[in-house]
């Protein structure tokens, strides 16, 4: 598998793992609508490197943003036809969130821990938990819950409970031999215990019951804390990729 097959293929499983509420394909590229929920499911995302940018491609491409009152995102990978970083920067749009995609071979490393509870669909308080560390605005919290509730199976939504209360969260969602790992959080008052670590395992080792041979992750990559975990449990950059806003 070419590398550039090889991201395409990621960026497919990714798409999958956390899908927008509308997809539109064009000239290889897709604009997805969540309205405004998350960079990721609102933004513009090259398919193929041979794509055209140019002026006019870039006002059609946002034009459907504009009209609904949403900035144009454009998530830019190594897909972007050569010169769109570029030319978007020139433009005046600013650069945020560099952030790496990670995946490693899933082996007997990865054991469920019993504390951590993985259920196939999110609790009312899974959701509300999650929300207000992710955190999300209370005007989003129904277009959240609306697309992790449409998520195809298997999917697993991990917590960990401290007196009752969950304090810590992850997203597993497995396709093919890939299971994806999202959003690990930790409330503050329960971080130095490991929890991060223990989501992640558990989640890789749900995923590797149910098919999966690679685990992956999209991580900040100004994220000191998470990215020495993610690199002593065997996860290696794949590829990058970033955002530029106006």
């Amino acid at each position: 598998m070419s590398r550039e097959s090889d991201i395409r293929e990621l960026e497919g499983r990714a798409f999958r793992a956390w899908p927008a509420l509308e997809t539109a394909t064009t000239a290889g590229w897709v604009q997805r609508f969540s309205g405004g929920y998350t960079k990721r499911a609102n933004s513009i995302n090259a398919l193929e490197a041979s794509a055209v940018f140019n002026l006019s491609v870039r006002n059609a491409l946002e034009a459907p943003y504009r009209a609904r009152g949403l900035p144009p995102v454009w998530r830019l990978t190594p897909l972007a036809p050569s010169g769109t970083d570029a030319a978007l920067a020139d433009a005046g749009y600013r650069r945020i969130d560099d952030s790496l995609v990670q995946r490693c071979p899933l082996d007997d490393r990865f054991a469920a821990d019993l504390e951590v509870r993985i259920d196939p669909s999110p609790s009312d308080a899974w959701l509300a938990g999650f929300a207000a560390l992710s955190p999300v605005a209370p005007a989003h919290r129904e277009t959240m819950a609306r697309m992790l509730r449409s998520i195809a199976a298997p999917v697993g939504f991990a917590r960990v409970e401290d007196g009752g209360e969950p304090v810590a969260f992850a997203l597993g969602v497995v396709d093919g031999d890939h299971v994806g790992l999202f959003d690990v959080l930790v409330a503050p008052s329960a971080r130095r215990r490991g929890l991060a670590r223990r989501l992640t395992e558990s989640v890789c080792a749900w995923g590797q019951a149910r098919g999966a041979r690679f685990a992956y992750l999209q991580v900040v990559a100004t994220n000191t804390a998470a990215l020495p975990l993610y690199a002593a449990l065997g996860f290696e950059t794949v590829y990058s990729y970033g955002y530029r806003v106006p």
